[in-house]
């Protein structure tokens, strides 16, 4: 079979840290999705509008060496990066076929861009740049269920931290970006496995690094560096 993308994901987030772990984690993060010149056609989106959310069929693009040599158990995040599972029953991007699926809401559509269409999402967990294989509309009556078991992630709670941003640093990012930032980070972007309260992480999102350390509980902003692209 022969797959190739028929769109590309762009948003605040260059790199894969601090990419939220589930989509719908951090509402507030925008997206656009602009398609390929072959399937800039607005009749392939008619009747779209009528939904709010979407289901994503995209690529793991960094992950496709290690898909080469595929193992059978990983390590997710939220059992601490310690505990091993079998891959088919976690999300990991380490994957035979390197295939995620997000669902997305629908901000906006506009069909009428120097891109041809573009779809204006919220509460992507896709990393800028990200390609798409397909796009299908999410329906409530087959796509939810409230009654369903999820396994290792019904029994294991994944806190969400307190953020102290000072408004000095908070304000030299973008104000309509700042609830997702902080959204962002209450998330803990760190690997499960590294808790060193003295270590000094830096997430890139929306063209700034944010230096930010973690101790007991509390994520504390440090500094925010504006990135310089040469």
């Amino acid at each position: 079979m022969i797959i190739e993308p028929i769109a590309h994901i762009y948003n605040d987030l260059p790199e894969k840290f601090g990419v939220p772990r589930q989509s719908g984690l951090v509402p507030e993060l925008s997206g656009n999705i602009v398609f390929c010149p072959p399937y800039r056609n607005p009749d392939a989106l008619r009747g779209l509008e009528d939904f709010s959310h979407i289901w994503l069929l995209w690529d793991f693009s960094l992950c496709h060496g290690a898909a080469n040599d595929w193992q059978p158990t990983v390590r997710p995040p939220r059992l601490g990066g310690n505990v091993r599972m079998g891959v088919f029953a976690t999300r990991s991007p380490f994957r035979p076929n390197n295939i995620g699926l997000s669902s997305v809401k629908i901000a906006a559509i506009d069909l009428n861009t120097p891109q041809g269409p573009v779809i204006h999402v919220l509460g992507a967990d896709l990393m800028n740049g990200t390609p798409i294989y397909d796009i299908k509309p999410y329906i409530r009556f087959t796509d939810s269920h409230p009654d369903a078991i999820c396994g290792f992630v019904d029994t294991v709670e994944k806190p969400v931290l307190e953020v102290n941003f000072p408004n000095e640093l908070l304000s030299r990012i973008p104000i309509e970006k700042q609830s997702a930032v902080l959204h962002l980070l209450s998330q803990d972007p760190r690997p499960a496995y590294q808790n060193d309260p003295l270590k000094i992480y830096g997430l890139s999102f929306a063209g700034h690094d944010i230096r930010f350390r973690v101790s007991n509980g509390l994520l504390e902003v440090m500094d925010v560096l504006k990135i310089r692209h040469f």
